[in-house]
């Protein structure tokens, strides 16, 4: 049996179908949709001709509709019958919906906008462990944004040198630092010794200032490798830990999630591999929904163009501020949103920032989210400890309404930042 289409315009999704959102361009001589029916078709039940096995009651139930196309600005959406996903499998869903399709024939460009999920799906996930409400009890922070940096050179430093830095960090007002992508287990700095030297100077920190710090190690490589580490720096006493969610894969972040009791801090590192091509691929906001229901308490989602990555206020923004209202229960954007039985995850921007950045990241992103400060933390030629007290200045500026131009008066550090980089 061969089905001629898969579009239906009259079609109303249920709350039981996985809803996506593609921007398609098809190739040249190809009409639009034909390219959009094999889309539709390569990701659920067809291929590319009629074939025997395909029966009428396979065709009826599981087949997908396209419900929406707009061929002026490329858009379709597809809604699908749950029953094709398997529950709690995230790489299953993703073979089927972002899978073979980007490589058609009869498709120049595909781009996987958004993802709608359906309850039953949502529920078979886990979610986040602790969520926003667990990391402001671990942190004693009710409102204000979490400020950290990244210990910076990325690699190179040995690991007492690398927690001393961490400690002048903390020592100087942040709240948290944590390792860099690429800092795993290396020659020269152990990842053992790094998180005993590392947490040992936390707890100096802590002492001293009268605040609780937060380490994040990354425990990123194979997967029980993943395992043995998260272990060693629970045993430790570390909270946290955090992973590079795409290059680990979405099977090995499952994994972790549910064998380890930390809050997951999620490094989005390889996501412009996919995400940042704007008509093929797939966006961040799709990246987004789907590791808040493995589990990442905190997930990289950009910076708003404020900061030195490539990526538009848009990109960051439509996770922030995702309006699409037709399949969630309550207002909000993707991160918080009230899905079911899924905590919400924290927002971390990070890239490129400093101290002069910290107004109009707040204007666009809110309270609720982890900046994070690398080079903008360490620049100063007195070291970490004085950009640190800079950031913190800044913060402490913006949660009191004080313009900056005032607050540095009275405030070294802010104003020594300001001078060399501005107020962006």
């Amino acid at each position: 049996m061969k089905i001629k289409t898969y579009t239906d315009l009259k079609y109303k999704p249920t709350r039981n179908d996985l809803i996506t959102e593609y921007y398609l361009e098809p190739r040249k001589g190809i009409s639009f949709e034909k390219a959009a029916n094999h889309a539709a078709a390569e990701s659920s039940i067809g291929t590319w001709t009629g074939i025997s096995t395909l029966n009428k009651e396979i065709a009826r139930k599981l087949r997908p509709s396209i419900f929406k196309i707009n061929k002026k600005q490329g858009i379709i959406k597809i809604a699908y019958n749950q029953e094709i996903f398997e529950p709690g499998n995230m790489p299953q869903i993703l073979s089927s919906i972002a899978g073979n399709l980007f490589g058609m024939k009869d498709v120049a460009n595909i781009r996987l906008l958004d993802i709608e999920f359906p309850k039953k799906l949502v529920e078979s996930f886990k979610g986040p462990r602790h969520g926003i409400k667990g990391i402001r009890k671990l942190t004693k922070i009710a409102k204000r944004p979490l400020i950290g940096t990244i210990v910076k050179p990325k690699v190179g430093l040995n690991e007492k040198a690398h927690a001393k830095v961490a400690y002048e960090a903390w020592v100087g007002g942040l709240d948290v630092v944590k390792d860099d992508e690429n800092l795993s287990h290396l020659s020269f700095n152990k990842f053992n010794k790094r998180i005993t030297e590392t947490l040992k100077l936390r707890d100096k920190a802590e002492k001293e200032t009268g605040e609780k710090k937060i380490y994040m190690p990354n425990i990123t490589a194979e997967t029980f490798e993943m395992l043995k580490r998260a272990k060693h720096v629970k045993k430790q006493g570390g909270e946290y830990v955090m992973v590079d969610i795409l290059t680990s894969g979405f099977s090995a972040l499952q994994t972790v999630r549910n064998n380890v009791s930390q809050i997951i801090h999620a490094h989005r590192a390889g996501h412009a591999a996919v995400t940042r091509y704007q008509r093929h691929g797939i966006s961040m906001l799709t990246l987004a929904k789907c590791a808040r229901l493995i589990g990442v308490d905190q997930l990289h989602i950009g910076t708003a163009f404020v900061g030195k990555m490539a990526e538009s206020k848009n990109d960051t923004l439509e996770i922030e501020e995702d309006m699409e209202k037709e399949f969630i229960t309550e207002k909000g954007h993707v991160l918080e949103q009230k899905w079911y039985n899924i905590k919400p995850t924290l927002a971390v921007a990070s890239g490129g920032l400093h101290p002069g950045s910290i107004p109009k990241l707040v204007q666009y992103m809110g309270k609720n989210i982890v900046m994070q400060f690398g080079g903008g933390c360490h620049w100063h030629p007195k070291g970490t400890r004085y950009g640190a007290m800079g950031i913190r200045q800044g913060t402490d500026a913006i949660m009191k309404n004080i313009p900056f131009k005032e607050y540095m008066k009275t405030h070294q550090e802010l104003k020594d930042a300001i001078k060399k980089y501005g107020i962006t």
